[in-house]
């Protein structure tokens, strides 16, 4: 089956199971236009749009934490600027001055809305603010959102990195110390944060003054995060935990990064290439079944616990399973897909085997 087939299969299953909307349905839409734009399929096209043109009045909200949920998400933007959808601009700097002014801490870094004496962050945001903030500034000509995007970026990547194994925790500021992160190096986490990352190093005009540090932070991330690849190709829940189980929206979205650093030549060598090529053989083998369900995909997940066991690995580890259908794991794996599609892998064929 083609590549870019699966990843709209993908799309449609997870239409069949759920409204797409919430913050994971974003994800999936973003996924849908990038298959979209693949593919040069007008139908595939016109079906994004539609979906895109429910935001923001054609649809039921949930709470957001940030403005550009409400506009569409990542996918409005990234529309916007590759010309898939009308750009409208006056629309897009509303919700990207709307963004860019959130609930901050001291720090600068935005926080969970009502926690800004704790300067309470979480990584998630990263993937959520930082490509918005990114393509709607090259779409606006505005440097300021482009600048707000690496700061919002690279802020919460010093904050939260793990400095003895260059991983990301995935949050700080919702333990009793307010100063303390949580202990984890959560897939999915480090997930959004490498997804940000990858954003800023495709997307950066050459000459940005943020470009060298983009791609710094970058290759650190993608070498810390290939050395905890497993033998299936996967990465595990606590990814510094052999016993964990191995989690599949983590994984597929380290693959959307990897693919996107070896399409650009800053991950190179053998090492990469094949990781890229292990990965995608597990997430399809052991993640994925052939009626386009999806697998072993951690459920919604901030400093889980209670008490002295919140924000522990062992929180990380027991108080979350893994899912069937779950919602993050949709959009995640049409991204990596995607990437490999951009790679020159156009066909794919997988059977399910479970994980022993």
């Amino acid at each position: 089956m083609r590549t870019l087939d699966v990843a709209w299969n993908l799309y449609i299953k997870y239409g069949q199971l759920e409204e797409i909307k919430h913050y994971y349905g974003l994800l999936a839409l973003y996924g849908l236009g990038q298959t979209a734009y693949e593919d040069g399929s007008r139908e595939w096209a016109d079906i994004f749009r539609t979906a895109l043109g429910r935001y923001p009045d054609g649809i039921r909200h949930p709470n957001y934490n940030f403005a550009c949920y409400k506009a569409g998400g990542n996918a409005r933007s990234w529309a916007a600027m590759t010309g898939l959808a009308e750009r409208g601009e006056a629309f897009l700097d509303e919700y990207a001055a709307l963004t860019r002014d959130g609930c901050k801490g001291a720090d600068g870094i935005l926080c969970m809305p009502g926690m800004q004496q704790q300067r309470a962050i979480w990584i998630d945001t990263v993937a959520a603010v930082t490509p918005f903030m990114l393509f709607a500034g090259l779409t606006l000509g505005r440097e300021e959102y482009i600048d707000f995007a690496a700061e919002q970026c690279f802020g919460m990547y010093e904050a939260l990195l793990d400095r003895e194994c260059g991983l990301l925790h995935q949050c700080r500021g919702f333990l009793e110390d307010a100063g303390r992160c949580s202990e984890d190096h959560w897939s999915r986490g480090n997930g959004w944060g490498y997804m940000g990352l990858a954003e800023m190093v495709k997307y950066l005009p050459e000459n940005s003054p943020h470009r060298p540090k983009a791609e710094k932070y970058f290759l650190q991330l993608s070498e810390n995060i290939l050395r905890y690849q497993t033998k299936k190709g996967l990465w595990r829940q606590e990814m510094t935990e052999p016993l964990s189980w191995e989690e599949s929206s983590g994984t597929a979205m380290f693959l959307y990064g990897l693919g996107g650093g070896i399409r650009l030549g800053l991950l190179q060598g053998e090492e990469y290439a094949s990781a890229f090529r292990k990965g995608l053989e597990g997430l399809l083998k052991y993640c994925m079944d052939p009626d386009f369900s999806t697998e072993r995909s951690c459920p919604g997940c901030l400093c889980p616990g209670e008490g002295e066991d919140r924000g522990t690995i062992a929180a990380y580890l027991t108080e979350k399973q893994p899912e069937k259908n779950e919602h993050h794991s949709f959009g995640a794996f049409m991204l990596a897909l995607v990437e490999a599609h951009r790679n020159g892998i156009k066909e794919i064929v997988w059977s399910r085997r479970e994980i022993g």
